[in-house]
């Protein structure tokens, strides 16, 4: 029997090319007509992405008969576990997070067990997002620890969402220290993963943090050096602006002379 890694690899190559997420009805349009050229499980898989951009629409009971058109080949088949993925987002987006879950945590098992890993650490991540705030931190880390060890590379990209993911969570809490600490990790990821978009946000979170803990002058000299960086690229950044504002207003309440 030949592997079904290396075609699941495939095939979430094709998804990462077809998805817009900024605009969820393009994006169903171009799962549609590549769904209606592909044949067998490619087709079932397409067809999963197309419920997930339907649910992005709001469009619940049409993203859940998609879903249910979907056949998957196998128990534990990659169609399967995306089917099980994509009815508990859409599950949880109609408000039914407690349904939600198991079919996150059988998608995690079944391709855990497969050696998808990429989806494997989405599903764990989706638990994460589903579960009471007391459990999130565990499963968010566990997550984390999934997409380091991963070999493949689409895996090992969800290390910067679950580290911006964990930073907000320990932002959010008071723990401004460990969200420095994963906020700066997160930079890194998005630098070896050649996102210089993102890589820009990363920094955002790191400058807003320092904020927080006082340090409003570095804050300040990253933030003036994320809007030289907009400029240089032609494009703006209205946090970016905000940021900039809220801390010359407290250098300036604080009496620095660095505060124009």
């Amino acid at each position: 029997m030949s592997d079904p890694v290396p075609a699941a690899q495939a095939h979430q190559a094709r998804i990462d090319e077809l998805w817009d997420f900024d605009d969820p009805a393009a994006s169903e349009t171009a799962f549609r007509a590549a769904a209606d050229a592909a044949q067998g499980a490619e087709r079932d898989v397409l067809l999963t992405q197309v419920a997930r951009a339907l649910g992005l629409q709001g469009s619940y009971p049409e993203a859940l008969a998609v879903l249910d058109s979907a056949l998957p080949t196998a128990e534990g088949s990659e169609v399967g576990v995306r089917i099980d993925l994509e009815r508990g987002r859409v599950l949880n987006s109609s408000g039914d997070p407690k349904a939600a879950r198991p079919l996150f945590e059988s998608a995690l098992e079944a391709a855990s067990v497969a050696g998808y890993e990429h989806l494997a650490v989405d599903a764990l991540h989706m638990v994460a997002i589903v579960a009471p705030a007391a459990e999130q931190d565990e499963l968010n880390q566990r997550a984390l620890e999934l997409a380091r060890a991963a070999s493949d590379p689409r895996a090992r990209r969800w290390r910067a969402s679950l580290l911006n993911n964990m930073g907000w969570t320990a932002f959010d809490r008071g723990d401004l220290g460990a969200a420095l600490a994963l906020f700066e990790e997160a930079v890194d990821a998005r630098v070896e993963q050649e996102q210089p978009n993102e890589v820009l946000i990363a920094r955002w979170c790191v400058a807003r943090t320092l904020r927080e803990m006082g340090r409003t002058q570095e804050a300040l000299d990253m933030q003036l050096a994320l809007a030289e960086a907009h400029r240089a690229a032609g494009t703006t950044d209205p946090e970016v602006d905000e940021e900039i504002a809220a801390c010359r207003a407290a250098l300036a309440a604080s009496g620095s002379s660095d505060a124009g």
